[in-house]
């Protein structure tokens, strides 16, 4: 009975946290990944079958993997998150009337939030290829 109510409360948690992940493909303030994170825990807890649905889909999963396996976040993807919080904290703080405590505590938020995508590692390196060529041999004659 306790086990059958837990996976269903992490089966329900892991659909809301994808729902406000995708949500989040659309509104620049809420997250995606961390929520998608999220559901991929909570999936692994509840049905392996969703599990493996978002740890293969095609835009969501390399994100996925790649953070579970590495630690770590594509280049591309710092680039493109930076790029959103940038003027996106920007027009907040500089363009809303808030009290100055809200813009600090926004400022902050964004500092700390580019500093954690810029300090990750950036994922597996592809092997190089060797491309040297061998030096060639002395001609006999």
């Amino acid at each position: 009975m306790l086990r059958s109510t837990k996976r269903v409360v992490f089966l329900s948690l892991g659909l809301i946290a994808v729902g406000l992940g995708f949500l989040g493909v659309f509104l620049p303030l809420l997250p995606t990944t961390p929520f998608l994170l999220l559901a991929a825990f909570l999936f692994s807890k509840s049905s392996e079958r969703l599990h493996d649905w978002l740890l293969n889909h095609r835009i969501f999963g390399k994100f996925i993997r790649d953070w579970r396996e590495h630690r770590a976040i594509a280049p591309r993807a710092k680039v493109l998150s930076v790029a959103m919080i940038v003027p996106l904290y920007s027009y907040t703080i500089f363009f809303h009337d808030f009290h100055i405590a809200i813009k600090i505590v926004l400022g902050a938020m964004a500092i700390w939030s580019i500093a954690f995508i810029l300090t990750r590692n950036n994922g597996p390196r592809k092997e190089a290829i060797d491309v040297s060529v061998a030096p060639a041999e002395p001609a006999n004659g």
